[in-house]
């Protein structure tokens, strides 16, 4: 089975994010008010082939651990969704 898989690269709580707070800084001068706690991240969606979607979360969260993040300084929510049989 196919299963398409999203991860959301996040920066773990406490650690500094100075291009969030580039961004929150700029707001105001664009005309946004009233927006708080900005953080920036990284999205990588890719598609893993597997048995079942236990197996499919597993690779997807080693592919992240190893090759997509950070684990010391950044968290990880992966997604995943029935892609159908190829």
């Amino acid at each position: 089975m196919r299963f398409d898989v999203l991860v959301e690269v996040s920066l773990r709580p406490g650690i500094a994010d100075p291009q969030g707070a580039t961004i929150e800084r700029a707001l105001p001068a664009l005309g946004f008010e009233g927006i708080e706690e900005v953080r920036v991240g990284k999205a990588i969606r890719f598609a893993v082939q597997a048995p079942d979607e236990d197996t499919a979360a597993a690779a997807a969260r080693q592919v992240s651990d190893r090759l997509l993040s950070n684990p010391v300084i950044e968290q990880c929510r992966i997604s995943l969704s029935h892609a159908g049989a190829t």
